[in-house]
């Protein structure tokens, strides 16, 4: 805790049973109370080794729900327990946990409601080994969402994030997609709702065990992001409401 507030830690796993270890481990629980693993009915040990582990909260998907799917579960249970502050850690160990006090810090003394992990901010993303269509898709997608939102953000694709209760409480996340689009719909609605988002640089990893989508699922993606972006825009103009915000 950090000024009695309760910090939980999801974990949204797919396929981590190699990975799960090295990130569980350096998750500081001198502050982090509780952490959460969802698997999306993973077709390798990722429960056993989440077992191994003594998470104490461990929910099994029966069927794969998808991205977003897991996350739903994972910030549901959350709220249940209590969490005052969660933050959404990949078990794919592509991001760092050792972030995890700046970024609980920064929302437990009320300075931003909502902290992301930045690759873009310094050199991490390509350092770390993010193809580099990736990264120009990053930054292209980036520019365009800052124009259309009128916010600037240096990524919105992260998938390291940090939010406090009340943004979860605000955000009708459960209506929004089951895949990867969940991410950005989530932070649309966060900036539609009129909160702000801290940036920390994030260095990251790309290696074979790490949790990526392929080029085809990265161009649905990218249709995605630019569909929720032009939503919102149209609706902030009041030229058309989106289902999305409301």
């Amino acid at each position: 805790m950090i000024h009695s507030k309760k910090i939980i830690v999801v974990l949204p796993a797919y396929k981590a049973e190699k990975t799960l270890l090295k990130t569980y481990n350096e998750i500081p629980f001198d502050i982090v109370d509780e952490v959460i693993l969802v698997d999306d009915n993973s077709p390798d040990e990722t429960i056993t080794v989440a077992n191994s582990l003594g998470i104490k909260h461990i929910i099994k998907h029966d069927n794969n729900l998808g991205y977003g799917g897991n996350q739903k579960t994972c910030y549901n249970k959350a709220l249940a327990l209590g969490g005052d502050i969660i933050i959404m850690l990949h078990p794919d160990y592509q991001y760092t946990p050792k972030l995890i006090h700046s970024m609980s810090y920064l929302i437990a003394h009320e300075v931003y409601p909502v902290v992301i992990g930045s690759r873009i901010l310094g050199k991490g993303a390509l350092k770390g080994g993010m193809p580099r269509y990736k990264y120009i898709a990053n930054r292209f997608l980036t520019l365009t969402q800052n124009i259309l939102m009128n916010q600037k953000l240096s990524e919105y694709h992260t998938g390291y994030r940090a939010y406090n209760r009340k943004v979860l409480e605000s955000i009708d996340y459960n209506s929004n997609s089951d895949d990867f689009i969940f991410d950005n719909q989530f932070l649309a609605q966060v900036f539609y709702k009129g909160f702000e988002i801290a940036e920390i640089t994030c260095p990251t990893k790309y290696f074979e065990e790490a949790s990526s989508i392929n080029f085809k699922r990265s161009i649905q993606y990218g249709v995605g992001v630019l569909k929720t972006s032009l939503a919102y825009f149209l609706d902030k103009k009041g030229i058309l409401q989106s289902k999305l915000f409301h």
